[in-house]
């Protein structure tokens, strides 16, 4: 049997999207590649959200996409773009 890792914790953060403020639970590592994905982009995380919330279907919770787009980069970007 292998062992599982240990569970991560939600990870709340406050910003302002158009405008309005909201806030986010994640785990932190979905924060650290979305992080990641913001600095890369060279855009504020605020920003980067944002850019990403407009093409978020209506049925679809902001935090799904977050994570979803996180995994789609960890599983797809060569591995000298995750640096």
């Amino acid at each position: 049997m292998h062992d599982s890792p240990a569970p991560s914790r939600l990870q709340k953060r406050s910003l302002s999207l158009y405008g309005h403020r909201t806030s986010i639970a994640l785990e932190s590592e979905f924060w650290q590649v979305l992080d990641h994905m913001a600095e890369r982009e060279n855009l504020a995380l605020a920003a980067f959200i944002a850019r990403l919330d407009r093409h978020r279907p209506p049925e679809q919770a902001l935090a799904s996409l977050l994570r979803l787009t996180a995994l789609r980069f960890a599983l797809h970007a060569p591995a000298e773009s995750k640096k």
